[in-house]
């Protein structure tokens, strides 16, 4: 038996011949109208960008991760998922220090980065591991990211984390006289605001921040390739990269024009500093396009009197170092981070 072939256009009657340019019409303007939709959202809402900057970032935070698992020493132990805020789901972190330590250890909290948007203590754990196994106990921390939470939330976060690790520093292992707030990225620029507040009242003021730690605890910052100062994102060149700029300070700003919200103003952190900022580490690669704010920063701090210590590779040096350079141990640059990093550490924190 032969099965029937299918009807063609041609072969239809009459009528269903006269209805395929009418659906074919149907079609093209509702991929019109889906086309229009998505422009609109895209205009109108940070979150369909964010999103999709958000899956790129924690697909390559994830990987970053995954290569730095097997240079991490044996020996370190970890606690994690600890809830360090009450009735906030986002607000864990997790504790990383040495197995043989006999009693607290100086400690680094690790914020991540992750454009504001996305990022996870998880994908800094290789690292934060890495470090401790230097004789630190490592406190990473998660916080709240846009666009659900908005500015200044993270920096309340932070502070919050800085209470309980304080307040729990007996049975976390935590020397409580010996801290360092660290981070990468974003979560340099929230390090930094934080360290600011510790240390300028006035400025914690103008935040309604009230530090959970004094300027006497705060050792140092390190701060790897963040920015510090919004008057200096230039969006005028168009193409990807001011669209993300755009997208994620949007985003973490909670409006689009984030610019000229004098509610924002007071992240641009290198703008506040003052010679009470503790000691700081710096570092961005030369095709890190926000290598020129952590020079800036970099500059305003050693203008105010603040000891620091940077690495900025020449602006003309190949191959390039790009955005989060640090964290590839397999290049000498990395290593190099690393390094000068435990040493600006050691320096900071012996005794």
């Amino acid at each position: 038996m032969v099965s029937p072939s299918p009807a063609s256009p041609a072969s239809l009657p009459t009528v269903g011949r006269r209805r395929w340019p009418r659906v074919l019409g149907w079609v093209g303007a509702s991929l019109g109208l889906a086309g229009i939709a998505t422009f609109v959202a895209f205009q109108v809402s940070p979150w369909p960008s964010a999103l999709l900057i958000r899956y790129a970032f924690d697909k390559g935070g994830h990987e970053t991760d995954a290569k730095l698992a097997d240079l991490v020493p044996s020996g370190v132990v970890s606690t994690t998922d600890i809830a360090y805020r009450a009735d906030d789901p986002d607000a864990l972190l997790d504790v990383h220090r040495p197995e043989n330590a006999a009693g607290p250890l100086p400690t680094v909290v690790w914020t991540h980065g992750g454009g504001w948007v996305s990022g996870s203590k998880e994908q800094v754990a290789s690292y934060a591991k890495i470090v401790a196994s230097h004789g630190y106990t490592v406190v990473a921390v998660d916080y709240s990211i846009a666009p659900g939470a908005t500015y200044p939330t993270p920096l309340f976060e932070l502070n919050d984390a800085l209470a309980y690790v304080t307040e729990h520093a007996d049975e976390l292992g935590v020397d409580p006289e010996r801290i360092v707030l660290a981070g990468d990225s974003a979560g340099s620029q929230i390090s930094a605001q934080v360290a600011a507040a510790v240390t300028s009242p006035a400025y914690a003021q103008g935040l309604g921040l009230d530090p959970a730690i004094g300027p006497d605890q705060l050792a140092a910052v390190v701060l790897h390739c963040g920015a510090y100062d919004m008057s200096l994102v230039d969006t005028s060149t168009g193409g990807a990269s001011a669209w993300f700029l755009e997208t994620v300070l949007w985003a973490y700003a909670g409006t689009k024009d984030f610019a000229d919200d004098p509610r924002f103003a007071a992240a641009s952190v290198a703008q506040h500093v003052t010679a009470d900022f503790p000691p700081a580490f710096l570092t961005g690669g030369n095709a890190d396009p926000l290598t020129p704010q952590g020079k800036a920063m970099a500059a305003r701090l050693a203008e105010a009197g603040v000891e620091v210590d940077a690495i900025f590779q020449p602006d003309d040096e190949e191959p390039g170092l790009g955005h989060e350079y640090q964290f590839d141990l397999s290049t000498e640059a990395g290593q190099v981070a690393l390094d000068r990093s435990l040493e600006f550490l050691a320096k900071h924190t012996s005794g």
